[in-house]
């Protein structure tokens, strides 16, 4: 039977919903690695949970800004899809699998492209398998993209979304304020570091905006977004990405039954993101709990070993 969600006493902070899963990972089952060439020279690395099996459907999952398939939410899920005999893929997004991309350009919220020429790639060998799809915060965006932008033509046949950020802009603000600034501090020197090595590397240093010394001073999503992510991705400006990239907006041609699930209490975003019945296709079902943090939704259990919603919840609607 399906729990709804509530957290318990000791979990109704949002920071300890969205830090406490990051220390207490679960043990991931025993994946295996594809390297996938895309139509432009580059690579993303494919992590595979078990074989697909004719006619079982495929569960493609779609990490947030920085993660792998060692992220959390990954883990467990991938762990959950283990005990079900469910077969999964972790979808790596440019230079998320511990090695550098050979490009220039990396990977952005609404980098829709690699995302269909895997889904391409694996209906080509598997084409009696579903495929189903769940995105979790950036990756919940570029799935939103996605679905709206090919509708119909969806490889995806269904999906979930998990506190995607579809409105980037309000977000980008949102995380210059309050202790939101220690997710955005952490994110940040993460992506100065990958923007660091391409600089370093003599071929493609000259296809960098900014120059090394400049990097650190780009301490905000909007300051690195504007000079690095929109001049590499093909934007006019923070501004332009922003508009374009926004899932928001895609959410009402979306032709596949969809779960897209906030909490109200998400500290990477605000009100912005949470669509009105208007903005929603008639397959969306939009989940907005009181609770839950930033890809948090801890349920139970114990500080040490937290229970968690989203899993049951995330498999429930795919598998049913």
């Amino acid at each position: 039977m399906m729990r709804n969600f509530s957290p318990p006493w000791w979990a109704r902070n949002p920071h300890i919903q969205t830090i406490l899963p990051v220390l207490t990972k679960v043990d991931r089952p025993v994946l295996s690695r594809q390297r996938l060439e895309l139509s432009d020279g580059d690579f993303i690395d494919l992590d595979w949970l078990g074989k697909p099996k004719k006619s079982a459907p495929i569960i493609v999952i779609i990490h947030g800004l920085e993660g792998s398939s060692e992220s959390h939410y990954v883990r467990r899920l991938l762990a959950d899809c283990s005990a079900q005999s469910l077969c999964a893929v972790v979808h790596h997004h440019r230079s998320c699998s511990g090695e550098s991309n050979r490009k220039a350009r990396s990977y952005h919220s609404g980098d829709t492209q690699d995302l269909q020429e895997h889904l391409t790639w694996i209906k080509s060998h598997y084409p009696d398998s579903p495929l189903f799809a769940v995105g979790y915060s950036l990756g919940g965006n570029v799935l939103t993209k996605y679905l709206g932008e090919y509708a119909d033509q969806s490889l995806i046949e269904k999906a979930v979304v998990v506190s995607a950020p579809l409105a980037l802009s309000a977000c980008a603000k949102r995380l210059e304020k309050g202790f939101s600034k220690v997710y955005q501090s952490y994110l940040i020197k993460q992506l100065q570091q990958k923007v660091k090595n391409k600089v370093n590397n003599p071929l493609l240093a000259d296809q960098i905006p900014v120059s090394l010394s400049e990097i650190p001073q780009l301490r905000t999503f909007y300051e690195f977004d504007h000079r690095i992510t929109a001049p590499l991705h093909g934007f006019n400006g923070a501004d332009d990405y922003y508009y374009r990239a926004s899932g928001m907006r895609f959410l009402q041609d979306i032709h596949r039954p969809t779960l897209v699930i906030h909490a109200a209490d998400d500290p990477f975003m605000n009100e912005d993101v949470i669509p009105n019945i208007n903005q929603c296709a008639s397959k969306v079902t939009y989940e907005l709990h009181n609770k839950g943090g930033h890809v948090g939704f801890i349920d139970g259990g114990t500080p040490f070993k937290p229970r968690y919603y989203l899993e049951q919840r995330i498999l429930n609607f795919l598998t049913s």
